[in-house]
């Protein structure tokens, strides 16, 4: 876990590399509970059976769901001290260049890329590297963009 005090922690980490999280492994019922929350219920992702005959050889994790466990996986990576709060504001780009087979075991890396001044504090970009064990190719990468507030 990097701290990072304030303003000053936040322009002095610009431009480099955070850290890496720790692995999380993506079960069959983690899918399955993403698939209920929202409604996508995909064969790929939910018919274990059917899956081992389609193209990625078994179910895989939707790509949201891969998406939705990076503040966790941030928040294993870096705070901020000093600030009232951080939210999510928003993403300046996503992409998943690979898929992530059940059982695979996840982490991201993250870059702190810019701080910029905003009206209710100030706007830091991140972009985080979501990296699947044995494989070359990142499962997703995101331009994560938060508000921290002092």
């Amino acid at each position: 876990m990097r701290f990072l005090d304030g303003l000053n922690g936040l322009q002095q980490a610009e431009g480099t590399h955070l850290g890496y999280s720790d692995w999380h492994t993506i079960t069959q019922e983690q899918i399955d509970s993403f698939a209920d929350a929202t409604g996508d219920h995909q064969w790929i992702h939910v018919d274990a059976e059917r899956a081992k005959a389609g193209p990625f050889g078994g179910t895989i994790a939707h790509g949201y769901l891969t998406l939705s466990l990076v503040p966790m996986l941030t928040w294993q990576v870096y705070t901020v001290e000093g600030m009232q709060m951080g939210v999510n504001y928003g993403a300046n780009k996503i992409r998943f260049p690979s898929p992530v087979p059940v059982g695979s075991a996840v982490r991201a890396g993250i870059e702190l890329v810019s701080v910029s001044q905003a009206d209710s504090g100030y706007q830091v970009v991140t972009r985080v590297t979501v990296e699947r064990a044995g494989s070359s190719k990142p499962a997703c990468v995101v331009e994560a963009v938060t508000m921290f507030v002092p």
